[in-house]
């Protein structure tokens, strides 16, 4: 049977570019599977570290918020398929120039904390090391693009903890 099509793309399509999305990775589906390891480790309950949760909601709000302040400053998408129109080095970019992929990481943080999970903090340093990837891969994209601009940026400015790294 064939799957239905919506405005000339499958939806089974759709859902895979959804759960291949960055923000459904970090913020749905590695909670879902640290949650589905951890009651499977610990046959059927969870432990719950309460101290995590205001990182959690600290990391997805960044997140959510210098996407909000970005987007109409930048231009472009998003995320990174359509790159920005140009360089933001006002509000959270002049601290750190990847405060959105910072979001990420502490949200992480917080979940590894809050269900006290190994597992947790193997997806944390798994992601952590996709991220900086993908860092490494944007910088040389908006090198290209922006030049001595972006060049004067990532001198001034630190990639990912304000004043250290």
């Amino acid at each position: 049977m064939p799957e239905t099509e919506t405005g000339g793309r499958t939806v089974g399509g759709r859902i895979w570019r959804w759960l291949g999305r960055t923000p459904v990775q970090t913020f749905i589906l590695c909670p879902v599977a640290v949650i589905a390891v951890e009651l499977m480790l610990n046959r059927g309950r969870l432990t719950i570290i309460p101290w995590g949760a205001p990182l959690m909601a600290w990391g997805y709000l960044q997140y959510l918020l210098v996407g909000r302040f970005r987007l109409p400053r930048a231009g472009g998408s998003a995320g990174m398929e359509v790159p920005p129109e140009r360089i933001i080095a006002s509000g959270p970019y002049r601290y750190t120039r990847n405060p959105m992929y910072l979001g990420h990481l502490i949200f992480l943080t917080g979940l590894a904390i809050t269900l006290w999970s190994w597992f947790a903090l193997a997806v944390l340093v798994g992601r952590a090391l996709w991220f900086h990837r993908r860092v490494l891969h944007d910088e040389a994209r908006l090198e290209r693009l922006f030049g001595a601009e972006y060049a004067a940026y990532r001198a001034s400015v630190k990639r990912w903890i304000p004043g250290v790294w």
